[in-house]
């Protein structure tokens, strides 16, 4: 049996994320969908859509001291540019207020920030032929996110999507000790190594992960936001369909309860 199958939660770290709060049920859910109203998910297509990211991401990872100080106000990687990167920016009345990067692992594409950092838990795993999906570089703008406070939702749910889109069974977060309770609260993730050196970053992050194809009904329950259709999945992941600038843009069928479907 896998590390990943019998390592047992040992976290025990107090809740951050910025102090996203735990939402109740409906007034919740209203929020978000009239917060979707105002949100574009794109891929950038341009090179100066990816510096906006990359300067965000500065930002961020500067203001959390996670990076060291730069001439270039930008950060960026070689996992950027891997084939196996989705790199997303979620923008509200057309301004950049989050972005999160994802790369989707398996056998043909076997690397990955937490695969590099993480490589003697997650390696059997690919070498079993499981896909995982390794989400990264998550940032909001300071400002938006003290106003939105379901930007965070918002944004890893592009993280969900693509779990379910490549069938996935493993999706990954690999975050400070303090955020760990955000994600055990919203994906049902547990902790399976304590810190460790990230690539790029002066802080050490731990390792979670949930088996999304056993957690996916609970969450739905819980988050009806979570659900999507296989259009608006297709529309995100699929290369073919994802040059454009706008990718998706949920509407109120996508949050209804999916039929099965051949290849949804």
């Amino acid at each position: 049996m896998s590390v990943l199958a019998t390592f047992a939660d040992r976290s025990s770290a107090k809740f951050s994320l910025a102090a996203v709060p735990a939402p109740s049920e409906n007034g919740f859910s209203d929020s978000l969908m009239r917060l979707l109203d105002r949100l574009d998910c794109r891929h950038p297509d341009s090179g100066e859509a990816r510096q906006a990211i990359f300067r965000l991401r500065y930002q961020a990872y500067r203001r959390a001291g996670a990076i060291e100080p730069h001439i270039s106000k930008s950060f960026s990687d070689p996992y950027d540019e891997m084939a196996n990167a989705y790199l997303f920016g979620v923008y509200l009345d057309d301004e950049l207020a989050s972005s999160i990067r994802i790369h989707v692992v398996s056998k043909n594409h076997p690397r990955s920030p937490s695969v590099d950092a993480f490589r003697d838990i997650l390696q059997p795993e690919i070498d079993a032929g499981k896909t995982i999906v390794d989400p990264s570089r998550f940032v909001t703008d300071e400002k938006l996110s003290r106003l939105h406070r379901g930007l965070p939702y918002i944004t890893t749910r592009l993280c969900w999507l693509a779990a379910r889109y490549f069938r996935a069974e493993h999706l990954l977060a690999a975050v400070r000790a303090e955020h760990q309770a955000f994600y055990r609260r919203v994906f049902n993730h547990r902790m399976i190594c304590g810190p460790r050196a990230y690539p790029g970053l002066t802080k050490p992050l731990c390792l979670m992960t949930t088996h999304h194809p056993t957690a996916a009904e609970g969450v739905h329950r819980r988050y009806p936001f979570f659900r999507s259709s296989f259009s608006e999945r297709r529309l995100l992941f699929e290369r073919e369909r994802s040059q454009t600038s706008l990718v998706a843009k949920p509407t109120p069928a996508t949050f209804q309860p999916e039929l099965k479907a051949a290849g949804a």
